[in-house]
This record gives C-alpha cells, sequence and structure tokens, in this order.
C-alpha cells in the first residue's frame, strides 16, 4: 500500500472551493482515504477524499461511509452529521464526503503512551461509556435506517476474511495461523441477529470530551454481522495484557465489568464471548501482520510498528486458548 499524501492537492482545494469548503488541511491517521479539516460556512468540518487512481470501493468507498453516518442520525448513537457529498468522477476524480468536526479528543490508553493521557477516572469512565454505546449501536434495526440491503456476514464469513489477509503476510509473523483458523472453523457459534457492526470499535476510533463519548468515528469497514464481532475486538483492545506494552498505570476497568455495561445498556444476554475474543486475536494478529509489511515497504520503516511483530504469535496462541476455554466452559462464560 502506497503511503498516503499530507498534501493538499492543488485540484482538491479547487474542486472543494467550488463546493464551498475552503481553508483545507491536512489531518495525519488515513489509511485507506484521505483526510482534511476545512471550513464550509464558517462551520469546522471534517473531509474524507477516497484516494484518486482506484476503484472506490471497499474501505476506500468513502460514500458508503457518508450513508452509514446519514443512516445513524437520530439514533442514540453519537456521529457526525454529512453535511456534503459528491460524487467525483472516479478513478480520475474521486468521490469526497465532508461531515462536521466534533468535539472531543481521541486517545488510545494502551498504545498513546506518550501521550498526555487524562486521569485515571476519566479513562475508566471512558471505557465504560464506550460499552454502553456500542450496545447501543447494536441495537439499532439496520432495516428500520434503510440498511436492510446490505449483505450479511457472519462468523465464518469474518474467519475467512481475515484469513485472506493472513495469506498475503509474512509468514513467519504468524507462525501456526491455520491451525487457528481450523480451530475457529470447527468450534462456530450460531450467529446472533445481524447488527451495524463497526468492525474496528476501540478507544482509539472514539472521541471524547473529559469522561463522555461525543463520536463514534472511522467507519471504513463497517457492515453488518454478529455484533459480538464488535464485542470481542473492543474487549482484547480494552485489556491491557492483549498486547503487553508498557502503559501507564491506569485503572482500565475489568472485561467483565465492560461486558456488564455491555449487558445492562443491551438489555440482553451475550453468549460465547470466548470465541469472539479468540476470533478478535486472529483478527489483530492479520491487521497487525499487514501493517508490518506495509512498514517495511516505507523508506523509512517505523521500529515501534515492526516491534509489533512479536505480540502476533501470542494473539495466535491466545486465540488457541480461548477456543479451548470455551469449549471447557460452554456457552455464556465471560472470557479469562
Amino acid at each position: 500500500m502506497a503511503e498516503l499524501s499530507v498534501e493538499v492537492p492543488a485540484a482538491l482545494t479547487a474542486r472543494l472551493a467550488r463546493l464551498g469548503v475552503g481553508g483545507l488541511e491536512p489531518l495525519t491517521g488515513g489509511a485507506s482515504s484521505l483526510t482534511y479539516h476545512g471550513v464550509l460556512d464558517t462551520r469546522p468540518v471534517v473531509v474524507k477524499v477516497a484516494p484518486a487512481g482506484v476503484t472506490p470501493v471497499a474501505h476506500r468507498d468513502v460514500l458508503r461511509q457518508a450513508r452509514l453516518l446519514k443512516a445513524l442520525q437520530g439514533s442514540d448513537v453519537p456521529v457526525p452529521h454529512v453535511v456534503l457529498e459528491d460524487p467525483g468522477d472516479p478513478p480520475d476524480i474521486p468521490p469526497l464526503f465532508a461531515m462536521t468536526l466534533l468535539d472531543g479528543e481521541c486517545v488510545e490508553p494502551l498504545f498513546d503512551v506518550h501521550a498526555d493521557l487524562p486521569s485515571g477516572g476519566t479513562v475508566a469512565a471512558r471505557f465504560r461509556g464506550a460499552a454502553a454505546v456500542l450496545a447501543r449501536l447494536h441495537r439499532v434495526d439496520p432495516a428500520a435506517v434503510g440498511l436492510g440491503d446490505e449483505p450479511v456476514l457472519d462468523p465464518s464469513d469474518e474467519v475467512e476474511r481475515w484469513s485472506r489477509t493472513l495469506e498475503t503476510v509474512d509468514q513467519a509473523l504468524v507462525p501456526g495461523w491455520p491451525e487457528t483458523r481450523s480451530l475457529l472453523q470447527a468450534t462456530l457459534p450460531a450467529p446472533a441477529r445481524p447488527a451495524i457492526v463497526h468492525g474496528d470499535f476501540r478507544l482509539g476510533n472514539l472521541l471524547a470530551v473529559g469522561p463522555e463519548i461525543t463520536a463514534v468515528i472511522d467507519w471504513e469497514i463497517w457492515s453488518l454481522g454478529d455484533p459480538r464481532i464488535d464485542l470481542g475486538w473492543f474487549l482484547i483492545n480494552s485489556d491491557p495484557q492483549t498486547y503487553r506494552r508498557p502503559v501507564p498505570d491506569l485503572p482500565v476497568p475489568r472485561t467483565t465489568d465492560l461486558i456488564a455495561v455491555y449487558r445492562a445498556e443491551s438489555g440482553g444476554t451475550v453468549e460465547d464471548l470466548e470465541w469472539f475474543c479468540a476470533l478478535a486475536c486472529f483478527k489483530s494478529a492479520a491487521t497487525w501482520s499487514l501493517i508490518i509489511k506495509h512498514n517495511r515497504r516505507r523508506h523509512a520503516p517505523d521500529p515501534d510498528l515492526e516491534a509489533m511483530g512479536a505480540a502476533l504469535p501470542r494473539l495466535l496462541a491466545r486465540a488457541q486458548k480461548l477456543i479451548e476455554a470455551a469449549r471447557r466452559a460452554g456457552r455464556d462464560r465471560p472470557p479469562r
């Protein structure tokens, strides 16, 4: 994957000026689309633009992200408001959309170890607030908000999705991953009622002011599917033991506490969580190995990204341990 430019192309500046958006400044962090800060009618906005020269599909389909944000307007899920869409003429003139810039900071306590982190009580409140927001997202009926025509991905589809990623990376990074895949496929849980799945729900993709979650952002890989896919991912990314990074001594809520918040907000039980946390570990090994693959192609690879390779065998081993624990314990036991 080529690194996305942080400069503002002159053609894009002129195009957005015709649409009423000025003052463009690049925002960092985009891996699948280009992101800018701008001003529309005196209002600060965020502009997302698909990369030029490629077909805007899958995670590059920014108008699909805009569709999701518009569908969630009026729901209990805090998201930016879409204020502008332009389909362009891809691949040469890529699609784009603009959304409101909401208040809040984006901090990932398990990774942003050098950031100016909020207080421990604030961090703990954000984790609990995130669990509640996730449950509210999963309560939204996709058909009721106009998303019922989207294909539904079941747990088996999710395993195969990340298996295809693992086939493309340095196999030395992920030893024995086919065995983990086989274990996941051999122990598939019954699928739950389809819900809107964010795909990368964690504190790093939320905005917060103090303890309050103000927005869920970065919807590049949203889908309809089993809501426990999101929950398992959120849980492993809220557990300092997942990556064993040197993080500040913050009072991160226990996994069982976050599950309790989610259950209370969702109003129901949540079964087979160990399996979905195992899937999340498998997915994390896939995504990090892909990040490392792209990092190695840079002119100046980031040593911190390369260092994440040491965690990948542990992630796969943890996935297998969780699957075996699920086999022994049966259904509806919280992961350990």
